[in-house]
């Protein structure tokens, strides 16, 4: 299993001979709605567009996880696997192959790997937007995904899990409270799954962020202090810290089956 973190919540996960396209924001800046007085990411130059790509994988309908100018740029013909909100951005770009992939339900990609979506982030008071549980079947290793730490109780079923992706810090609005929980949801998914690895998403990178929103948000944690968490809490989780473009093999041993 390979990943290559492209930073914010964009991901390259090579799984079963497969290459699946996580979130993808790889070119232009980041807007949301247009408002760039209100938000803005910029990098100081484009990420390369990835080849051979067998799918792409959408959590949200956000242009953080479905980001526009990137996808018009992807070949449309590319199967996609997207949130029912995320969905709706590619079918209007005119994306052939997509499957909405309703909270429960699962998706098998060439008989190799396994997708099954859960509750993920919640998107305003009625909108909960999907995380993901992949699955290599020829060696049942398995990886989860959730970039807003919002996890699902219901992921306990599939404990213990190799890898999780999912933030460190904790990104806070005055009034409207947390957008992104980080160190304690991070600790508490590591107790409850049992992963090998634990990789962070959705901050750092070659990134910068500008706009009135960046004045409000509270942020705090760190990978040093999910790391001293761990040590507290007598957890064996290894954490990993990707450089964004960096190809790297996830150090993973088989678990013994369970008697």
């Amino acid at each position: 299993m390979f990943l290559t973190w492209f930073d914010s919540n964009s991901w390259l996960l090579e799984i079963g001979g497969k290459r699946i396209l996580i979130d993808p924001w790889l070119v232009g800046s980041l807007i949301f709605s247009n408002l760039d007085w209100l938000f803005k990411g910029s990098r100081s130059q484009n990420r390369p567009i990835p080849d051979n790509i067998d799918l792409i994988l959408l959590s949200q309908g956000l242009e953080d996880h479905a980001h526009p100018p990137t996808l018009k740029l992807l070949d449309h013909s590319i199967k996609v696997v997207a949130s029912p909100n995320a969905a709706k951005v590619v079918q209007k770009l005119g994306y052939t192959q997509v499957t909405v992939l309703p909270h429960g339900e699962t998706f098998t990609l060439n008989n190799q790997i396994e997708i099954k979506a859960f509750p993920g982030s919640s998107i305003g008071p009625t909108l909960v937007e999907n995380s993901y549980l992949l699955k290599e079947l020829e060696s049942g290793l398995t990886l989860y995904y959730e970039p807003h730490g919002e996890h699902s109780p219901q992921l306990q079923q599939a404990a213990p899990i190799d890898v999780v992706i999912t933030p460190f810090i904790d990104m806070t609005l005055p009034l409207l409270g947390p957008i992104i929980k980080g160190n304690n949801s991070a600790l508490e998914v590591v107790k409850s799954l049992q992963p090998q690895v634990i990789l962070p998403t959705a901050a750092g990178g070659d990134v910068a962020f500008e706009g009135l929103l960046m004045k409000l948000i509270q942020t705090k944690g760190s990978a040093e202090e999910f790391r001293s968490l761990l040590e507290k809490n007598n957890l064996s989780t290894r954490i990993l810290e990707p450089k964004p473009g960096d190809r790297f093999e996830l150090p993973l041993q088989k678990r013994a089956l369970a008697i």
